[in-house]
């Protein structure tokens, strides 16, 4: 007994269409965007790293109590961006990177400098933009709040910070391949991609993502969502922020990056550090 054709097949067979449906479904082939150039670049330059993912819960208590107390807005990035810039600088074999090739080489950088993304939109075009927000080790919350503020809030045409981005959407594609290599060596990468890179989808209901972002290290923040947990033998419901890191196994081993990735979770999980009084930095 045979059995019944699907819709489709029987559409094709009978050359009709549902109603509404168009006739004609051919795909529409055209050039990469150019405001996408920068990312293909990257991602060309990404694919010598050897990553390995980790992930963690975050009870996000005490942090949403001091974001709920402070009378300046703070995202939650805000906090991750500090905290991963304390802990690398608790962890320096961390805070690194790594050349291949016959005869690689390693650097260790004595300041923390995070690589942030951000979804932007560029020439109508939705894009991944990022920024280097340097020296996270010592900012202060609500510098680094400020200086995110004017990233997302600026336009990408005319601001400094995504100059280089627009320099690889001009420039043919050969060349702009070659000035990214360039701009990846070791000596001068960090100024481009950063000594860390955080990147957040939670502003969705994203849980966790695992992603590379061209650095030794890479922390994903997902969602914050409240969730039962046990406390002293006790099922209570806190807020749990998850996140995700993605370390190159070329620069570290495992045991040192769930160091750090513990020591991040710690960190976010006590009451956060007390703002200086002028918070200029």
């Amino acid at each position: 007994m045979s059995r019944p054709e699907a819709p489709r097949a029987q559409e094709r067979r009978s050359g009709e269409h549902p109603p509404g449906r168009r006739t004609s479904r051919t795909p529409a082939v055209t050039p990469v965007p150019r405001e996408r150039r920068h990312t293909l670049h990257f991602l060309s330059f990404a694919r010598s790293a050897s990553p390995v993912f980790l992930d963690t819960e975050v009870d996000a208590a005490a942090l949403l109590a001091d974001r709920a107390a402070d009378p300046r807005p703070v995202s939650v990035v805000t906090y991750v961006v500090q905290a991963v810039g304390r802990v690398l600088d608790r962890h320096p074999d961390a805070n690194a990177a790594c050349s291949g090739g016959p005869r690689p080489r390693r650097i260790r950088y004595p300041f923390v400098d995070v690589k942030l993304t951000m979804d932007r939109e560029s020439a109508g075009t939705r894009v991944v933009l990022t920024s280097v927000l340097p020296d996270a080790d010592r900012a202060s919350r609500s510098f680094l709040q400020h200086r995110i503020d004017r990233l997302r809030a600026g336009d990408p045409a005319t601001m400094p910070e995504f100059a280089g981005a627009r320099a690889l959407q001009r420039l043919p594609f050969p060349a702009g391949r070659l000035a990214f290599t360039l701009a990846g060596r070791l000596g001068r990468r960090h100024r481009h991609l950063g000594t860390v890179a955080v990147t957040s989808l939670g502003h969705r209901r994203v849980q966790r993502f695992f992603s590379t972002g061209g650095t030794a290290l890479t922390i994903g923040v997902g969602r914050i969502t409240p969730r039962p947990v046990v406390r002293d033998g006790t099922v209570t419901v806190t807020p749990v922020l998850p996140l995700s890191l993605t370390f190159d196994h070329r620069v570290l081993d495992g045991a040192l990056a769930a160091d750090v990735l513990d020591d991040l979770a710690e960190t976010l999980e006590r009451p956060p550090e007390p703002e200086p009084g002028d918070a200029t930095r």
